[in-house]
């Protein structure tokens, strides 16, 4: 809900369409890889008008509630030690609209000025899709990757098709496209990540450089879309080989003695450097979170 909320703001405010407008994208969009409930409701929604003609959408309080699915979901994510920034952010992001009174005194203090959009606007509605399409294929690399990493810990054992089969078959996600994940299930059980499956990472990769300019206007002209860049900040930061962690770890070991890994030793082996020459040689216990 969060990735199709930012892509109405990015229609909304960047490009200036009208909510008549964005209802005709949304219906096409729909014939597409993105066909799914919730296109098709939002498509609904952008065309319903209130009592005076106005869209009725435009006179609703952008402040989001919750009832803590999201909540819940995060909090297992990180006992779990598993990076579900897209479903993070998207609790964030309706935190931060919780405080409307803030947001719009801030407003004010700033006066933030969005520039006129002067692309092709119907290109960029097209790359607003492809980075919608992009980022949802993300949201369910990470979903999957914390039930393999639960099933592990609590000696579950999921049938990870079926599982998409089931939301296919009535849920609020259901859409077209978890039929793609069932097929990817069906022929690697044991795959450790929906990226790493054939279709999913030709698509992807066609759906980068869409996926990259969106992201890049979105930072540009300040229009928030905390789940759409999170998303690429995953993809790239999952197709790194070599992360800054190490850095992240020799400050770790500077100023706590948390020990770290090396390169050049087997894993599970752990060193200790006194980086000041007086900080002793005593190390802290070891610990995986």
């Amino acid at each position: 809900m969060q990735l199709i909320c930012e892509s109405y703001q990015l229609m909304r405010d960047l490009l200036g369409m009208s909510d008549d407008e964005m209802h005709e994208v949304f219906k096409q969009w729909n014939t597409t890889e993105l066909d799914s409930y919730l296109i098709e409701i939002t498509r609904d929604i952008l065309a319903y008008k209130d009592t005076d003609g106005s869209a009725l959408v435009e006179n609703i309080l952008d402040t989001a509630g919750q009832k803590g699915t999201g909540k819940w979901t995060g909090i297992a994510a990180l006992d779990e030690g598993v990076p579900l920034t897209l479903i993070g952010e998207a609790v964030f992001a309706r935190c931060l609209s919780a405080m409307k009174p803030e947001r719009v005194e801030a407003a004010k203090v700033f006066n933030r000025k969005i520039p006129a959009f002067t692309g092709d606007k119907a290109a960029f509605v097209e790359n607003i899709r492809q980075a919608l399409f992009a980022s949802k294929i993300i949201s369910y690399a990470q979903g999957y990757t914390l039930m393999r990493t639960a099933a592990k810990t609590y000696g579950w054992n999921l049938n990870y098709g079926g599982i998409a089969l089931m939301w296919r078959g009535g849920c609020i996600i259901r859409s077209v496209f978890l039929g793609k994940i069932k097929d990817a299930y069906d022929k690697n059980p044991e795959l450790t990540n929906l990226l790493l499956d054939p279709y999913f990472k030709a698509t992807i990769e066609k759906l980068v450089p869409a996926w990259r300019q969106v992201a890049a206007a979105a930072v540009s002209y300040g229009i928030p879309a905390p789940a759409m860049t999170s998303a690429l900040a995953y993809f790239d930061g999952y197709t790194t080989a070599r992360l800054p962690a190490n850095l992240l770890q020799a400050q770790r070991d500077y100023f706590g003695a948390h020990t770290y890994e090396r390169l050049d030793s087997p894993r599970g082996q752990f060193f200790h450097t006194n980086w000041t020459g007086h900080g002793g040689n005593t190390s802290a216990a070891t610990y995986n979170a």
